[in-house]
């Protein structure tokens, strides 16, 4: 009798496929997506390992092995572009998340409709064009008619600048247009899991004398670290990937500042688009996915070990 009662009760507890067709249907659009943007042009990658010839086509081209590797790594592009999207990367990393805890930490102890104000200010940059962004940049460096020379450093006796032809200051700009167009994204993913903290243990602490700072190091931060180790692992998984507005619309393309502004994507699209040369472009590309995907499984097995809670998989 019970076993005939376990048995009417789990095919009970197992739904028809049917209740399950409206999530298909809800998903199917994001699964295209995917599989047009992600898998159907897999079968390029082919291109890093062949000699292509238009006419014989990808598949009829002939096959060279490692040879566009080789060619990639002989000269000094590959450790500048991977100098730089590394380098950028791992600044944006510290940088973004310092700044972002920091500001979220200040927004949760605001009223409420202040923090739904300065929750928009911070957001809107990260809604903008990065092809804006490069036009606003433009107006604040700009020799001839740019804010900095003409409205700072001139009031300063200083001689103006040729920020487009000085590599330079770049690394600092960049970090800096980063920040500003991130912040506000970073910032609300914070700021969402800091109200949602157990308010007893703020009350608790003050009620012991604890001071704000002391909060803050004791109890906001500890809370946080999941969040952090989230959103940083999500950050290594593109630690190879570069904003591609950010490093080539924003230095305007300008050839003086390659040695800064030259990262694997920009140096994919000139290859490819520029110099018509396709299998340096695609030996280019599969060289920064596998690097990408090594140290994305790397950095997850570390914190693994270190915390297991924290890790992705």
């Amino acid at each position: 009798m019970s076993m005939a009662k376990q048995t009417a009760g789990s095919r009970k507890g197992k739904k028809p496929l049917r209740h399950f067709i409206p999530f298909y249907l809800m998903a199917l659009p994001g699964i295209v997506y995917l599989f047009i943007n992600n898998y159907m042009p897999l079968p390029g990658i082919v291109l890093a390992f062949k000699k292509y010839n238009a006419r014989l086509g990808i598949w009829g081209s002939h096959w060279v092995g490692f040879s566009n590797f080789k060619f990639l790594f002989a000269t000094n592009d590959a450790f500048v572009i991977t100098r730089n999207t590394l380098g950028y990367n791992l600044a944006f990393i510290v940088v973004n998340t310092v700044f972002a805890v920091g500001v979220a930490i200040l927004l949760a102890d605001m009223r409420h409709r202040i923090k739904r104000f300065y929750q928009s200010v911070i957001l809107l940059p990260y809604m903008i064009s990065m092809v804006i962004v490069s036009y606003l940049v433009f107006a604040f460096l700009s020799t001839e008619n740019g804010f900095i020379n003409n409205s700072v450093l001139l009031h300063l006796g200083m001689e103006p600048v040729a920020w487009y032809m000085e590599p330079a200051f770049w690394p600092l700009i960049l970090i800096l247009v980063n920040l500003w167009k991130v912040l506000g994204y970073n910032c609300i993913v914070y700021l969402s899991a800091i109200l949602s903290f157990d308010k007893g243990y703020y009350e608790a602490a003050a009620m012991d004398g604890a001071t704000k700072w002391q909060q803050i190091r004791m109890i906001t931060l500890p809370l946080l670290k999941p969040v952090v180790t989230m959103m940083t692992l999500l950050a290594i998984g593109r630690i190879f990937y570069s904003d591609f507005g950010l490093f080539y619309q924003v230095p305007q393309n300008s050839g003086a500042l390659f040695s800064v502004t030259n990262t694997i994507d920009t140096y994919v699209y000139r290859g490819l688009l520029e110099l018509g040369d396709f299998t340096l472009s695609a030996a280019a590309g599969l060289y920064q996915s596998v690097v990408g995907f090594i140290l994305v499984l790397v950095t997850n097995l570390l914190v693994r070990k270190l915390d297991p809670a924290s890790s992705l998989f």
